[in-house]
């Protein structure tokens, strides 16, 4: 069998490509995995390597190379036929146009649309939710099927060492940081991070804080970013330096964990910004304070044409500015844990936010045990049932390709 899987991001490689291609290697050893990197706003071009370093024998492909396919031209390395293409995150017209040049059977992952609803002959869904969203694109019903949400598989993998990173102490029963991996987060949700862990070391000494640091993103990118303090005059972030695997800054060090689950999983909170992890750290049964800074809403990187348009001369920052807003104030929560339990559960911030703010409410809630362990147990059940998606799904795709 010989699989081609498209993906974008950090979050879709971590969360989703990560558990399907160990699920998919540990029921048949023999598959032949090739994962193709589509072109996104979201990626850091570091995806490729990384698949490559954690799965010895699986081939990866930089969007460099998915653009040379999509014009028709060879990839080397790269077959010129498989039997499976598998959707797994960027934009759906990327795996399309792979499919059309590798051909074999299609297959997405939580998204579709009309016009794909004859290409792909399966579609799987996370829960019944997406099931509905589905149907609503126009997919046929027996085409769907309902396998969970591998980042909970990837999030209870890299927990307890399937990846093979090592255990870590750095957070046990504290505070661990999670600012994102995106080039404006690590410019300067990092640095307004850093100031909010020099708050929580005044208002909670002695407590363990330590910071999650994507493996997508290089020592020298994220020095940069801390020496600087912040690009936007809004960030609020401090000054911190990278030594020996430590953040340090005003005369305070806070380990960088790049397994950042593992460490995660013996903290009794976590402080982060919406997005996949929000899901994983509830699903190892972790509370958190999810913040959504709108301090440079112009800098968010959002799917579709606004964000071209917000790199428009003049007229750019102020149209994306105002559409940010406009379109956040829909919504009731952010995190979705909240979105999915009708309810607060996590703790949201959002707005123009102020290291103080952030840091007093996470010392609020983490002097609050009986808070923590409460919710912690209940967002654990949350997503429990989605354990064993990856499994699910690489039983659908290594089933015999029908002529």
């Amino acid at each position: 069998m010989r699989i081609a899987i498209t993906a974008n991001g950090p979050g879709e490689f971590a969360g989703w490509v990560r558990p399907l291609v160990a699920a998919l290697r540990a029921r048949d050893p023999a598959v032949e995995i090739h994962v193709i990197g589509v072109p996104d706003d979201f990626a850091t071009g570091r995806e490729a390597e990384y698949v490559e370093r954690l799965f010895p024998g699986v081939h990866a492909y930089p969007p460099s190379a998915y653009f040379r396919l999509a014009l028709g031209r060879g990839v080397e390395g790269l077959p010129a036929e498989f039997d499976r293409v598998q959707y797994l995150g960027g934009d759906l017209s990327h795996a399309a146009r792979v499919h059309a040049r590798l051909g074999g059977v299609a297959t997405s992952y939580k998204f579709s649309r009309k016009k794909y609803a004859a290409e792909f002959a399966l579609v799987f869904a996370v829960d019944g939710a997406n099931k509905q969203q589905l149907l609503g694109w126009g997919t046929p019903e027996d085409r769907i099927r309902v396998v969970g949400n591998l980042a909970i598989d990837g999030a209870l993998g890299e927990a307890t060492g399937a990846y093979g990173d090592p255990p870590s102490d750095a957070a046990r029963d504290g505070i661990v940081l999670f600012p994102g991996s995106r080039k404006n987060e690590i410019a300067n949700v990092f640095p307004l991070f850093v100031r909010v862990a020099l708050n929580l070391r005044r208002m909670l000494p002695g407590v363990p804080v330590a910071f999650a640091g994507s493996p997508f993103v290089t020592d020298d990118l994220l020095r940069d970013a801390l020496a600087r303090g912040g690009e936007h005059p809004l960030s609020y972030g401090a000054p911190a330096e990278l030594l020996d695997g430590h953040i340090v800054a005003d005369g305070a060090r806070f380990p960088l964990v790049r397994a950042a689950m593992g460490a995660a999983s013996h903290a009794r909170l976590a402080i982060t910004i919406p997005g996949t992890k929000v899901i994983e750290l509830a699903a190892l049964g972790v509370p958190a304070i999810v913040c959504t800074p709108f301090n440079a809403p112009e800098l968010v990187v959002i799917g579709g044409p606004l964000q071209y348009v917000g790199k428009l001369p003049v007229i750019g920052t102020p149209v994306k500015r105002a559409a940010v807003i406009a379109v956040a104030k829909r919504f009731e929560h952010f995190a979705q844990p909240n979105i999915d339990a009708g309810k607060d559960l996590d703790v949201e911030i959002a707005g123009t936010l102020l290291p103080s703010q952030v840091a007093h409410t996470a010392a609020e809630r983490w002097n609050d045990r009986d808070w923590c362990e409460r919710t912690g147990t209940e967002l654990r059940n949350l997503y429990r049932h989605h354990a064993g998606a990856a499994e699910r799904m690489a039983a659908f795709l290594l089933e015999p390709v029908r002529p």
